[in-house]
């Protein structure tokens, strides 16, 4: 049994693949060649969104888009302590600083309501009353935006985040790393944000044979900002230079591989959600050692993992020692809070200061979850954990 079974799904795919790869083997261009262009137009025709800038890796995504906003030392951006590192580390990279908030119990996704109570602290005084500018008195920072993340393929509450925004003037980028191809009321994920920041990792939904990302959005300027900055700041030709930038292309062979995969994709995302409800079918009941999560109405999951909660009074480290004990593969997403992590230390936060993140930390784990699970695995897995 595999976590995710990418063999199963090259099998399928493997010729349609290596046709494209000869192409560009072919052709020759091996950077910017044309498989880009034709990727843009077909993922930005699925997002719904009028521009999709490919790059180099989901980091560099969301790299490119806080680069897009300008944001550097001084500024402040709110994100949730929930989430892989890639999320905060472009904030920090810029110089700027990533301000947590907690998550949504039920969703793992950050929490609108203490977003927006993070949010209000920038903009009140001491004494109860508005600062003017956004910035946290004695901390000289000012805040500029809010990341959200679709964790674990579930879009995060952009309707709440983004009346937030709306109210103080704040940008929202969407980290939709694990969600391409989930759906948030009437929108694909990509498009619920200003800036939507893909990954073609691998592992994804949509994964590349390597490292990959992109960026959405309907905002023409903001477009051509990210298309200059993923190429050195580029200007008008390659020798002009208009602003600093990065070396952020997503490679033409990935591109190729990423077009044939987008063929089954559709028929892929079908199957996670097949396999997602027979999970909850088999361990949603009140004798299950776990709680399935919960996906709101008018939600749609990409189902990158799917992770489940330890009941209380229940040890995580006994029910995945069963597990392992039956060669059945389970990961930790994610067993510390970016909010306890050396790499940001400097920030003053202390255990105990986003509890719900905390919680989840200790008693989440994914199960295996790809389209080519098989049902007698599901129940496998079921059965193991149900056992005494």
């Amino acid at each position: 049994m595999k976590f995710i079974d990418l063999p199963a799904q090259q099998q399928r795919i493997r010729e349609k693949i290596e046709s494209r790869i000869r192409t560009v083997l072919d052709h020759g261009q091996y950077v910017s060649g044309p498989e880009i262009e034709t990727l843009e137009a077909e993922l930005a025709a699925y997002a719904g969104t009028k521009y999709a800038i490919a790059c180099s890796s989901g980091t560099d995504a969301l790299l490119l888009a806080l680069m897009a906003h300008g944001i550097g030392p001084g500024d402040a951006v709110i994100t949730t302590p929930f989430t892989f590192v890639a999320t905060a580390g472009p904030i920090a990279l810029l110089g700027a600083v990533p301000v947590f908030a907690d998550i949504d119990p039920l969703t793992f996704n950050i929490d609108p309501s203490r977003v927006e109570a993070v949010v209000e602290s920038f903009f009140t005084d001491g004494a109860g009353g508005r600062a003017a500018d956004g910035n946290i008195r004695g901390r000289g920072l000012k805040l500029r935006g809010i990341i959200g993340v679709d964790l674990f393929g579930l879009p995060a509450d952009y309707s709440r985040i983004c009346a937030i925004a709306r109210k103080y003037g704040l940008f929202v980028i969407e980290d939709a790393a694990q969600s391409f191809g989930a759906r948030y009321l009437d929108k694909r994920a990509g498009a619920l944000a200003e800036i939507g920041c893909t990954s073609f990792f691998p592992a994804k939904p949509l994964g590349a044979y390597g490292d990959g990302g992109m960026c959405f959005t309907d905002d023409e300027a903001l477009a051509e900002k990210i298309r200059s900055i993923r190429i050195h700041g580029q200007g008008s030709d390659k020798y002009e230079n208009v602003r600093i930038g990065i070396n952020g292309r997503l490679d033409t062979l990935q591109a190729a591989v990423l077009l044939a995969k987008m063929e089954i994709f559709p028929e892929e995302l079908e199957l996670r959600e097949e396999k997602a409800q027979r999970y909850r079918t088999l361990l949603g009941g009140t004798d299950s050692p776990v709680t399935c999560p919960r996906i709101p109405d008018g939600y749609a999951s990409a189902w990158a993992q799917y992770s489940v909660l330890a009941r209380e009074g229940i040890g995580r480290s006994d029910l995945l020692a069963k597990l392992k004990a039956a060669d059945i593969p389970t990961a930790v997403y994610y067993p510390k809070p970016l909010h306890l992590q050396g790499a940001f230390a400097g920030l003053g936060y202390r255990p105990g200061d986003f509890p719900v993140s905390e919680d989840c930390a200790a008693r989440i784990f994914s199960l295996p979850m790809n389209p080519y699970l098989t049902g007698e695995d599901q129940e496998k897995i079921a059965s193991i954990l149900k056992r005494p």
